[in-house]
C-alpha cells in the first residue's frame, strides 16, 4: 500500500498512452481493460482504509522543488476516497457504454487521460500539485468536446474552456499570495494545504482569499450566474463527455469548497454563508423551472443537475458535520444518477438521432427495460426514499435548517419541482399512444447497455437503503475538518455561529 495513491493517479495515463500501440478494433477492449484495472485499485484503497482513522491517510510526500516548498504530496481521506472511486467507476461505466465509432482511438486516450487528471484533484494536498490537475482536466474535456461533439460543439468547447480557465487563472493568484504568506510567517516555503491549516489569517485577508478560490470554484460547480457554459457543454457534447463532466467533473468545484475555502477561510466562509446559501437557492429554483420548459431531454437533466449542485452548495455552507456529509454523498449519489440518465438520453439518441421529447410518446410499450431502468433513475433523481438522491438531499437540507429554517424551506421546494419536470418529461416520452410510426421499431436495451446501467441500478437501490458504509468515513473527517476550522475562527460572532451549526447531533 506504500505507493496505492502514485498507482491510482497515474496508471490510466500511463496504460493510455500504449493504446497508440493498439489497433482500432481492439482499442475498446483495451480502454475498458485498463477502466476496470483502474476501478479495482480504487477498491483495493478502499479496502487498505482504516475507519478508524478520521484524519489523512497512504501519505506519499517527498520534495520537488525545497527551496519554493513545492512537494509532491498525495493522501486519503473520508472526504476524497469516494469521489476517487465515483471517478474510477463511472469512466469504467462510460466506456462500457461507449458507441462512437469515429476516431475511437483518440477518445479511448483522452478519456484515460481525464480520469487521471480528475483523480489527481481529489487525491493531492499540495496545491500547486492540485492545480496542475485542475488545470489538465480541461485538456482532454475540450478534445473530447470539440472533436466528437454535435453541431456547435467548438462553440461550446470554447466556452467551457475559457470559463474555467479564467476562473482559475484568479485562484492561481490566490495560491501563490499564500505561499507568500506562509514564508512571511514561517520562514519557509510550503504549498502543502495541512501546513497551511495551521495558519489563522486576519478576517479582512480572509475575504479577499475566499473570493479568489470562489470564483474558481463556483465556475466549476456551476452555481449561478456563472452556469451557462454547462448547458452548452451538455448539449453539444458526446454521451460519455456529458457523463463525465456530470459524474466527476462538476463535483471537483463542491469538493475545492470542502477541502480549502471552508478549513483555510473559516471565518470568510461563515460571513458569505448567508448569502451564499442565497444563491444556491436561486440555483434550485430558477434551474428546476427551466428545466421543466426545455424540450430537449438532455438539457432537462443538464438543467437538473444546475439545480442538485445547489442543494450540495446548501449542505456545504451549513458548517456542521449533517450538512458537510450530505453534500459529500449527495456529491455522490449524483454522479450516479446523473451519469446514468445522460446515458439513457446516449441510448434513445442513438437509435433515433433526436433528444426531442415531442419526437416520442409509448416508448413503454416498445422498449419496457428501457422504461423500467429510466423510471428508478428518475426517482433517484427526485429524492424518493430508499434511493440514493434521499439520503444526501435530507442530510443537505437538515443540516441547513440550523442556520436558517426560511432558506431551507424555500430551497426545499426544489424537491417538488424536481419532481414536476422529471415526471413531466417521463408521462410524455414513455407513455400515452405509440403515434411516430420510427419508434415502433426501436430495440430495447442490447448486453452492453446493460452491462453499463445494471450496476449504476444497483447502486441506486443499495445506498439508498443501507448508506452506512460510505457515510461513515465520510462523516468522520468531516467532523475532524471542523475541529480544524473551529481552531482557526477568530470572530465571535463566528464561533457562535459555528457552535449553533454544531451544539446539535454530535456535530462537534
Amino acid at each position: 500500500m506504500d505507493y496505492i495513491l502514485s498507482l491510482v493517479v497515474f496508471f490510466p495515463i500511463v496504460a493510455g498512452s500504449f493504446a497508440f500501440l493498439v489497433d482500432a478494433k481492439s482499442v475498446r477492449v483495451f480502454g475498458i481493460a485498463v477502466a476496470i484495472i483502474e476501478f479495482f485499485l480504487s477498491i483495493v484503497l478502499w479496502l487498505g482504509f482504516d475507519y478508524g482513522i478520521d484524519g489523512m491517510q497512504m501519505v506519499e510526500h517527498f520534495s520537488l522543488i525545497s527551496q519554493f516548498g513545492m512537494s509532491y504530496y498525495l493522501a486519503v481521506d473520508g472526504i476524497s476516497l469516494f469521489l476517487v472511486i465515483l471517478s474510477t467507476f463511472m469512466t469504467m461505466v462510460a466506456l462500457f457504454a461507449l458507441s462512437i465509432e469515429k476516431d475511437i482511438k483518440n477518445l479511448i486516450i483522452a478519456v484515460l487521460f481525464l480520469e487521471t487528471t480528475m483523480v489527481g484533484v481529489f487525491l493531492s494536498l499540495d496545491i500547486i500539485l492540485f492545480y496542475l490537475f485542475w488545470e489538465a482536466s480541461l485538456v482532454p474535456m475540450l478534445y473530447i468536446i470539440g472533436a466528437w461533439g454535435s453541431e456547435r460543439r467548438i462553440y461550446a468547447a470554447i466556452k467551457f474552456f475559457l470559463y474555467t480557465f479564467a476562473g482559475s487563472v484568479l485562484m492561481l493568484v490566490g495560491i501563490l499570495y499564500m505561499g507568500h504568506l506562509y514564508y512571511e510567517t514561517t520562514g519557509i516555503w510550503s504549498f502543502a494545504i495541512t501546513d497551511w491549516y495551521q495558519m489563522v489569517l486576519p478576517f479582512n485577508l480572509q475575504l479577499w482569499l475566499f473570493g479568489a478560490f470562489f470564483l474558481a470554484f463556483a465556475i466549476k460547480v456551476p452555481m449561478f450566474p456563472f452556469h451557462t457554459w454547462l448547458p452548452y457543454a451538455h448539449g453539444q457534447a458526446p454521451t460519455i463527455g456529458s457523463v463525465l463532466l456530470a459524474a466527476v467533473m462538476l463535483k471537483m468545484g463542491t469538493y475545492g469548497f470542502v477541502r480549502f475555502s471552508l478549513p483555510l477561510f473559516p471565518d470568510a466562509s461563515i460571513y458569505f454563508m448567508i448569502p451564499i446559501a442565497i444563491i444556491a437557492t436561486v440555483m434550485v429554483i430558477y434551474a428546476a423551472m427551466v428545466a421543466y420548459a426545455q424540450e430537449d431531454m438532455k438539457q432537462v437533466i443538464a438543467y437538473s443537475s444546475i439545480s442538485h449542485m445547489g442543494v450540495i452548495i446548501l449542505g456545504t455552507f451549513a458548517m456542521n458535520t449533517e450538512g458537510i456529509s450530505g453534500s459529500i454523498f449527495m456529491m455522490i449519489s449524483h454522479g450516479i444518477v446523473s451519469g446514468a440518465l445522460f446515458m439513457l438520453v446516449g441510448v434513445i439518441y442513438e437509435r433515433r438521432h433526436t433528444k426531442m421529447m415531442r419526437e416520442f410518446g409509448g416508448l413503454a410499450s416498445v422498449m419496457p427495460s428501457f422504461a423500467t431502468i429510466y423510471a428508478i433513475m428518475l426517482m433517484g433523481s427526485v429524492g424518493l426514499p430508499l434511493t440514493i438522491g434521499f439520503i444526501g438531499e435530507f442530510l443537505s437540507l437538515m443540516g441547513f435548517y440550523r442556520i436558517d429554517w426560511i432558506i431551507t424551506m424555500i430551497a426545499g421546494t426544489g424537491i417538488i419541482l424536481g419532481a414536476v419536470y422529471m415526471l413531466s418529461l417521463y408521462k410524455r416520452s414513455f407513455f400515452g399512444p405509440l403515434v411516430n410510426d420510427e419508434n415502433k421499431k426501436l430495440k430495447d436495451l442490447n448486453f452492453k447497455e446493460y452491462s453499463a446501467l445494471i450496476p449504476l441500478v444497483f447502486l441506486v437501490i443499495l445506498l439508498g437503503i443501507y448508506p452506512k458504509p460510505v457515510l461513515d468515513p465520510i462523516s468522520s473527517s468531516v467532523k475532524n475538518m471542523i475541529r480544524i476550522m473551529d481552531k482557526k475562527v477568530i470572530n465571535k460572532e463566528s464561533k457562535e455561529i459555528l457552535y449553533k451549526a454544531n451544539s446539535i447531533g454530535g456535530g462537534r
